[in-house]
C-alpha cells in the first residue's frame, strides 16, 4: 500500500465515523438544548433531569438509525478487506 492509498483509507474511515457517531450525537445534542431551555425558562435546576430523556432519545435514534449504520460499516469493511485481499 502506498501512501496515499493509507490516506484514503484513513480518511474514509473518519468519515465513516462521523457518519455512524452523527445521528446519535446530534440527538443527544438536540434533546440537551430542549431541555435546558426549558430548564432556563422554567428556572428548574435539578441536574438529573436531563439523563432520562436523553438515553430515552438515543435508544430511540439508535433503533431507527441502526440499518444505516449497518450499511455504512459494511460498505467500510468491504473497502478494507478489498486492500486486504489486494495485498
Amino acid at each position: 500500500m502506498t501512501g496515499a492509498e493509507v490516506l484514503d483509507v484513513a480518511r474514509e474511515g473518519i468519515w465513516t465515523l462521523l457518519k455512524v457517531a452523527g445521528p446519535l450525537m446530534l440527538a443527544g445534542l438536540g434533546i440537551g438544548v430542549a431541555i435546558a431551555l426549558v430548564q432556563a425558562l422554567t428556572q428548574i435546576q435539578e441536574m438529573t433531569l436531563v439523563f432520562v430523556p436523553k438515553i430515552i432519545v438515543i435508544f430511540l435514534t439508535l433503533l431507527v438509525m441502526l440499518p444505516f449504520m449497518a450499511q455504512v460499516l459494511e460498505a467500510y469493511m468491504m473497502l478494507i478487506m478489498s486492500h486486504v485481499a489486494l495485498g
